[in-house]
Protein backbone atom coordinates (compact mmCIF):
# COMPACT_ATOMS: atom_id res chain seq x y z
CA UNK A 1 0.00 0.00 0.00
CA UNK A 2 1.38 3.50 -0.66
CA UNK A 3 1.42 5.38 2.46
CA UNK A 4 1.54 8.80 1.44
CA UNK A 5 2.84 10.83 -0.99
CA UNK A 6 5.60 13.90 -0.85
CA UNK A 7 5.52 15.68 -4.55
CA UNK A 8 4.23 19.08 -6.31
CA UNK A 9 0.62 20.22 -6.86
CA UNK A 10 0.68 19.62 -10.68
CA UNK A 11 -3.25 20.29 -11.15
CA UNK A 12 -6.63 21.11 -8.86
CA UNK A 13 -9.84 19.33 -9.77
CA UNK A 14 -13.39 19.53 -8.38
CA UNK A 15 -12.90 16.12 -6.20
CA UNK A 16 -9.20 15.76 -6.69
CA UNK A 17 -5.71 16.67 -7.16
CA UNK A 18 -2.87 15.50 -9.58
CA UNK A 19 0.57 15.21 -7.15
CA UNK A 20 3.77 14.63 -9.49
CA UNK A 21 6.42 12.65 -7.95
CA UNK A 22 9.42 11.15 -9.04
CA UNK A 23 8.04 11.85 -12.67
CA UNK A 24 5.17 10.30 -11.84
CA UNK A 25 1.50 12.25 -11.90
CA UNK A 26 -0.75 10.59 -9.50
CA UNK A 27 -4.62 11.53 -9.23
CA UNK A 28 -5.30 11.97 -5.50
CA UNK A 29 -9.67 12.15 -4.62
CA UNK A 30 -9.71 14.35 -1.32
CA UNK A 31 -12.16 15.91 -0.04
CA UNK A 32 -13.16 19.58 -0.22
CA UNK A 33 -11.64 20.90 2.77
CA UNK A 34 -8.06 19.42 1.75
CA UNK A 35 -8.76 20.72 -1.64
CA UNK A 36 -9.09 24.28 -0.70
CA UNK A 37 -5.84 24.05 1.46
CA UNK A 38 -3.45 23.30 -1.70
CA UNK A 39 -2.61 25.20 -4.45
CA UNK A 40 -1.02 24.86 -7.77
CA UNK A 41 2.90 24.39 -7.72
CA UNK A 42 3.25 23.79 -3.90
CA UNK A 43 5.32 20.90 -2.49
CA UNK A 44 2.23 19.15 -0.07
CA UNK A 45 2.80 15.86 1.92
CA UNK A 46 -0.42 13.67 1.23
CA UNK A 47 -1.55 10.51 3.56
CA UNK A 48 -3.23 8.00 0.74
CA UNK A 49 -5.23 4.92 0.65
CA UNK A 50 -5.35 2.95 -2.27
CA UNK A 51 -8.77 1.39 -3.00
CA UNK A 52 -8.27 -2.03 -5.36
CA UNK A 53 -11.65 -2.84 -7.59
CA UNK A 54 -12.35 -4.99 -10.25
CA UNK A 55 -12.20 -2.14 -13.15
CA UNK A 56 -10.11 0.68 -11.02
CA UNK A 57 -7.11 1.68 -8.72
CA UNK A 58 -8.00 4.66 -6.62
CA UNK A 59 -5.82 6.68 -4.56
CA UNK A 60 -7.62 8.65 -1.64
CA UNK A 61 -5.56 11.04 0.01
CA UNK A 62 -5.66 13.72 3.55
CA UNK A 63 -3.53 15.96 4.77
CA UNK A 64 -3.63 15.08 8.13
CA UNK A 65 -3.49 11.41 9.89
CA UNK A 66 -6.44 12.52 12.03
CA UNK A 67 -8.61 12.64 8.79
CA UNK A 68 -7.11 9.46 7.29
CA UNK A 69 -7.66 7.85 10.94
CA UNK A 70 -11.12 9.21 10.71
CA UNK A 71 -11.43 7.59 7.17
CA UNK A 72 -10.83 4.10 7.98
CA UNK A 73 -12.80 3.94 10.55
CA UNK A 74 -15.89 5.12 8.17
CA UNK A 75 -14.30 2.27 5.65
CA UNK A 76 -14.85 -0.34 8.68
CA UNK A 77 -18.46 0.10 9.09
CA UNK A 78 -20.60 -1.72 6.94
CA UNK A 79 -22.52 -0.20 4.20
CA UNK A 80 -20.42 2.92 3.62
CA UNK A 81 -17.20 2.32 0.73
CA UNK A 82 -14.77 5.06 0.28
CA UNK A 83 -17.00 8.16 -1.64
CA UNK A 84 -18.91 7.76 1.11
CA UNK A 85 -16.46 8.48 3.86
CA UNK A 86 -14.94 10.94 1.82
CA UNK A 87 -18.17 12.32 1.36
CA UNK A 88 -18.35 12.40 5.42
CA UNK A 89 -14.72 14.18 5.38
CA UNK A 90 -16.18 17.04 3.18
CA UNK A 91 -18.85 17.63 5.11
CA UNK A 92 -17.65 17.97 8.82
CA UNK A 93 -14.60 18.33 10.18
CA UNK A 94 -13.06 15.48 12.32
CA UNK A 95 -14.05 16.55 15.96
CA UNK A 96 -17.50 17.44 15.28
CA UNK A 97 -17.87 14.42 13.73
CA UNK A 98 -16.52 12.96 16.95
CA UNK A 99 -18.43 14.44 19.43
CA UNK A 100 -21.61 13.83 16.94
CA UNK A 101 -20.44 10.13 17.43
CA UNK A 102 -19.85 10.79 21.44
CA UNK A 103 -23.45 12.58 21.47
CA UNK A 104 -25.80 10.02 19.63
CA UNK A 105 -26.63 12.83 17.42
CA UNK A 106 -28.72 11.75 14.55
CA UNK A 107 -29.61 14.94 13.36
CA UNK A 108 -26.12 16.14 12.62
CA UNK A 109 -25.05 12.77 11.30
CA UNK A 110 -28.10 12.78 8.47
CA UNK A 111 -27.32 16.54 7.28
CA UNK A 112 -24.02 14.53 5.74
CA UNK A 113 -23.90 13.85 2.31
CA UNK A 114 -24.73 10.53 1.69
CA UNK A 115 -25.89 9.58 5.45
CA UNK A 116 -29.47 8.37 5.72
CA UNK A 117 -30.76 7.74 9.20
CA UNK A 118 -30.07 3.94 8.71
CA UNK A 119 -26.74 4.43 8.15
CA UNK A 120 -26.78 7.20 10.87
CA UNK A 121 -27.20 4.49 13.11
CA UNK A 122 -24.73 2.02 11.81
CA UNK A 123 -22.65 4.37 12.66
CA UNK A 124 -23.36 4.80 15.76
CA UNK A 125 -23.82 1.45 16.42
CA UNK A 126 -19.92 0.35 14.97
CA UNK A 127 -18.24 3.31 15.95
CA UNK A 128 -19.30 4.13 19.11
CA UNK A 129 -16.64 1.63 20.98
CA UNK A 130 -14.21 3.03 18.91
CA UNK A 131 -14.40 6.47 19.26
CA UNK A 132 -14.12 6.40 23.04
CA UNK A 133 -12.83 9.86 24.47
CA UNK A 134 -11.29 12.51 21.57
CA UNK A 135 -8.17 14.32 22.62
CA UNK A 136 -9.52 17.64 24.10
CA UNK A 137 -13.20 16.88 24.31
CA UNK A 138 -13.71 16.56 28.14
CA UNK A 139 -17.57 16.19 28.27
CA UNK A 140 -18.45 12.56 28.46
CA UNK A 141 -21.91 11.42 26.89
CA UNK A 142 -24.79 9.12 28.57
CA UNK A 143 -27.07 9.47 25.60
CA UNK A 144 -28.44 12.47 23.29
CA UNK A 145 -29.59 14.52 26.23
CA UNK A 146 -27.20 13.99 29.53
CA UNK A 147 -24.30 15.65 29.29
CA UNK A 148 -22.98 15.64 32.84
CA UNK A 149 -22.61 19.87 32.87
CA UNK A 150 -25.29 20.15 35.38
CA UNK A 151 -29.02 20.47 35.14
CA UNK A 152 -29.35 23.85 34.02
CA UNK A 153 -27.06 23.14 31.25
CA UNK A 154 -29.25 20.02 30.13
CA UNK A 155 -31.81 22.02 30.08
CA UNK A 156 -30.64 24.56 27.79
CA UNK A 157 -29.34 21.79 25.58
CA UNK A 158 -33.03 20.71 25.43
CA UNK A 159 -34.00 24.06 24.53
CA UNK A 160 -31.84 24.91 22.16
CA UNK A 161 -32.21 21.53 20.65
CA UNK A 162 -35.80 22.34 20.24
CA UNK A 163 -35.06 25.33 18.15
CA UNK A 164 -32.85 23.60 15.63
CA UNK A 165 -29.66 23.02 17.20
CA UNK A 166 -27.64 20.36 17.28
CA UNK A 167 -25.81 18.74 20.09
CA UNK A 168 -22.28 18.86 18.04
CA UNK A 169 -23.15 22.54 17.16
CA UNK A 170 -23.96 23.40 20.91
CA UNK A 171 -21.58 21.28 23.59
CA UNK A 172 -18.75 23.24 22.18
CA UNK A 173 -20.25 26.58 22.65
CA UNK A 174 -20.88 25.29 26.33
CA UNK A 175 -17.72 23.95 26.86
CA UNK A 176 -16.44 27.78 26.59
CA UNK A 177 -19.04 29.90 28.79
CA UNK A 178 -16.90 30.93 31.99
CA UNK A 179 -18.86 29.82 35.05
CA UNK A 180 -21.19 27.67 33.46
CA UNK A 181 -22.15 25.81 36.56
CA UNK A 182 -23.35 28.84 38.00
CA UNK A 183 -25.67 30.26 35.25
CA UNK A 184 -29.63 29.50 35.00
CA UNK A 185 -30.77 27.92 32.22
CA UNK A 186 -32.36 30.89 30.58
CA UNK A 187 -28.99 32.57 30.58
CA UNK A 188 -27.10 29.48 28.98
CA UNK A 189 -29.62 30.10 26.10
CA UNK A 190 -29.02 33.54 25.25
CA UNK A 191 -25.38 33.05 25.69
CA UNK A 192 -25.02 30.46 23.28
CA UNK A 193 -27.62 32.07 20.93
CA UNK A 194 -25.35 34.92 20.73
CA UNK A 195 -22.19 32.60 20.82
CA UNK A 196 -23.48 30.46 17.64
CA UNK A 197 -25.18 33.47 15.78
CA UNK A 198 -21.91 35.04 15.66
CA UNK A 199 -20.18 32.11 13.94
CA UNK A 200 -23.00 32.55 10.89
Amino acid sequence: MIGFVRGRVDYLGKDHCLLEAGGIGYRIFMAAGDLAQLHTEQEAKVFTYLAVREDALLLYGFLTRQSYNLFMQLIGVSGIGPKVALGILSGSKVDQFYLAVQSRDLKYLTKLPGIGKKTAERLLLELKEKVGTLEGVTLSFEDSTSTKLGTNADDAIEALNALGYTNSEIIPVLQKMPELETLSTEAIVKQALKAMAGRK
